[in-house]
């Protein structure tokens, strides 16, 4: 998670919402990604789907099976899906989100519905770390639109 966070301080540099993946095989980092829809203009370019693309490339596979992504912030319904659909097995969340959280916190795509792939989740690592970076973003945020 700690690798996680590099990549959302990241984001935070380029004035992207600081949230920052990577993804985890047989315990070496094989991808990572932070968020940049501003940067791109891109909607889809969250940090797990720009982990999961870049992870994809590197094991010339789209099932990512056996695979762990650490992220600093609940993934979305967008995110959550492309996690289902890429297979992964486990996702270890900093903080929820509880205006657009789909692991749990507005919806669970993990739980509440019957896809052919079960994610295991766990909430909670770094949580302070993960809040904090987000709180402070969005603190700036407000100061400069005023």
């Amino acid at each position: 998670m700690k690798e996680a966070l590099k990549e959302a301080k990241k984001a935070y540099k380029k004035e992207e919402i600081p949230v920052g993946a990577v993804i985890v095989k047989n315990g070496e980092i094989i991808a990572r990604g932070h968020n940049l829809k501003e940067l791109k203009h891109d909607t889809t370019k969250h940090a797990e789907i720009i982990a999961i693309q870049k992870a994809s490339k590197k094991l010339e596979a789209w099932r990512l099976e056996g695979c762990k992504l650490y992220v600093t912030l609940e993934p979305c319904t967008m995110c959550a899906g492309a996690i289902i659909n890429s297979r992964i097995k486990e996702v270890i969340i900093g903080t929820s989100d509880p205006k657009t959280g789909a692991c749990g916190s507005v919806l669970n795509l993990f739980e509440d519905y019957k896809f052919n792939h079960k994610v295991d989740y766990k909430f909670g690592v770094l949580q302070e770390e993960s809040e904090k970076i987000l709180k402070d973003f969005f603190k700036v945020l407000r100061k400069t639109k005023k």
